[in-house]
């Protein structure tokens, strides 16, 4: 299973996303992007088990993801001000992979419908439909 996070910033949703991950699939390859360095790095500490950065790693990476997990900017171009590109939200919206997307109101994108919920609430919210999904896939295989 092949899980792609994608954060940028300071990358502290893609830090919490990791480790929730890592926690709940321990032999998991969890491959961190980062729009810039320090989102990378954060991810990496966090125990990805590998990283790159920039716009080209989120193009690659996102063709061999089973699953894409990360803000909803990730998806949404110029979005995590202006760190997402173009090109990074249509490879995110291209890929064949499972999107599964956390709702943060943030940088002028607002989500109609969602509770105001913590990044913690978030972070197991996703990781639970991460659990569900590949429960999913790996039945259908």
């Amino acid at each position: 299973m092949n899980i792609l996070v994608i954060d940028g910033q300071g990358g502290g949703m893609g830090r919490q996303l990791v480790a929730a991950v890592r926690s709940a699939f321990p032999k998991a390859d969890i491959t961190a992007v980062g729009t810039n360095a320090l989102a990378t790095s954060a991810m990496l500490k966090a125990g990805a088990s590998n990283g790159a950065t920039g716009e080209n790693a989120v193009t690659v990476c996102a063709r061999k993801a089973d699953f894409i997990m990360g803000p909803i900017g990730i998806a949404i171009a110029d979005s995590l001000l202006g760190e997402v590109t173009p090109k990074m939200a249509e490879a995110v919206g291209k890929s064949g992979a499972v999107r599964i997307l956390l709702p943060v109101n943030a940088c002028d994108t607002l989500m109609a419908g969602t509770a105001d919920l913590s990044v913690n609430r978030l972070v197991e919210s996703a990781v639970g439909i991460l659990c569900d999904k590949a429960a999913q896939k790996h039945a259908e295989i």
